[in-house]
């Protein structure tokens, strides 16, 4: 991933330096397993311990002439080792240790990401409660349709991110898994106990079965993870960008001191991390079809998934951080224009009333509902011209102010009869 989106924690990860570490604690769990079961002698775990040293440089020089990465790390440990090397991967394939690392790396990648949505989730909720009754015009095909509230909003986003919290678990799940099983996964020179043991002390279990590989439905899940959080954050970012706009003004990303919108036009103040955050959204969709077609290999395993997932699982992971690090800035410098959004509510002259009126006048005039639609969309449809408002607008129809009175046109424009199930939504999406 380029260094523009990369986040020292998150990289650190992904680095060379913890993959042959992390490959070095499989290796060790392994050999562990093997001198408790008295297969090797204790004394070779504490000189592997006190001798093995991860040297990058010297694993890529060795690579050179194997052009096999997995035994140029071996080869490198034996340099460091001595002759107590012959019982690291005894009866073990390459996979074992490079499908079992790659389960603990995206483990550990999994816990940052789950600590950025805990912030975004809390943050989302603090909005939710703060704006609970502050009204806004809601919008279908972009068009005002009635009120709810900005603390709605951010009560969806909030409900969402909740699900990403219980998605990410499930996902977890299915990547505490190894496969220390050999060749074809038989076990052919080792045993299920030896694999159970090991991978006991790593915090993991046993795949029921295998073949070479661990199977790459469970990498899929975790892909399809990290694209639907980045369609959430895009969801955000296009709400926010909309309403960020000139001519609807409510909300705006925060703008820092010294911030330039434009080399040309010193008044802009541009959505530019949001606009950011929907095409990292594409890039990480995009990450979910490869891990799909990752998962028919060839018989008990081919290595077309290698060179995908070296690329895939680092970049697609690094970039699901980085978004959930600019939304979360997003939402915590979020600027609300309340005036400005309380203008845009009356905009059309509370136009939003008409669904209102249209069930009091079938229901309780006994009106046809056709014939109070058609009514209704003279009224309201004028409305779009602008100078007048709703209750105006009634009062002045011949027809309608022939059915309603003063009193029932003031009660029908109530703005709190939207409100009025507030508490029960907020109740139940929060408890």
């Amino acid at each position: 991933m380029i260094e523009r989106y990369s986040l020292p924690e998150i990289n650190a990860v992904f680095s060379e330096q913890n993959k042959y570490e992390t490959w070095l604690r499989v290796e060790l769990a392994y050999t562990e397993s093997l001198v408790s079961s008295g297969i090797a002698p204790l004394s070779c775990l504490n000189a592997i311990l006190e001798k093995a040293r991860i040297n990058p440089k010297r694993i890529q020089e060795i690579e050179v002439r194997t052009n096999h990465d997995l035994i140029a790390f071996l080869e490198s440990l034996s340099e460091t080792v001595g002759d107590y090397a012959r019982f690291i991967h005894l009866g073990l394939t390459s996979s074992d240790i490079v499908d079992t690392a790659q389960m603990l790396i995206m483990l550990q990648a999994l816990s940052l990401i789950e600590k950025k949505i805990l912030r975004l989730t809390d943050l989302l909720r603090e909005l939710a409660l703060k704006y609970k009754k502050l009204p806004e015009i809601g919008r279908t095909h972009g068009i005002h349709a009635e009120p709810l509230t900005l603390g709605v909003k951010f009560l969806l986003f909030h409900c969402e991110f909740k699900r990403h919290l219980e998605r990410l678990a499930e996902t977890r799940n299915r990547l505490s898994v190894g496969k220390l099983s050999g060749a074809v996964g038989t076990y052919s020179q080792n045993t299920p106990e030896l694999e159970k043991n090991a991978l006991a002390s790593l915090g993991l279990s046993p795949c029921p079965v295998t073949t070479q590989v661990i199977q790459r439905d469970r990498i899929a899940d975790y892909f399809y993870l990290l694209s639907v959080i980045g369609a959430s954050l895009e969801k955000i970012a296009t709400e926010i960008r909309h309403l960020q706009r000139t001519e609807v003004r409510e909300l705006e990303e925060p703008f820092g001191k010294g911030q330039k919108g434009s080399s040309a036009m010193p008044h802009k103040r541009n959505p530019i991390i949001c606009e950011r955050i929907c095409g990292i959204s594409r890039l990480l969709r995009s990450y979910l079809i490869p891990s799909l077609e990752n998962i028919p290999l060839w018989h008990e395993r081919d290595i077309s998934h290698s060179s995908v997932e070296r690329v895939t699982i680092p970049d697609a992971s690094i970039l699901a951080y980085y978004a959930l690090e600019k939304m979360t800035g997003v939402i915590s410098g979020l600027t609300v224009n309340e005036s400005q959004i309380e203008r845009n509510l009356h905009l059309l002259g509370d136009a939003f009333f008409s669904q209102r009126i249209l069930l009091h006048l079938v229901e309780k005039k006994g009106m046809a509902r056709d014939k109070a639609y058609v009514m209704l969309q003279e009224v309201t449809h004028c409305l779009y011209q602008g100078g007048m408002d709703i209750r105006k607008a009634l009062a002045e129809h011949k027809d309608l102010r022939a059915v309603l009175s003063q009193e029932e046109i003031s009660d029908l424009t109530d703005i709190s009869h939207f409100f009025r199930n507030l508490d029960a939504i907020y109740e139940r999406a929060l408890k």
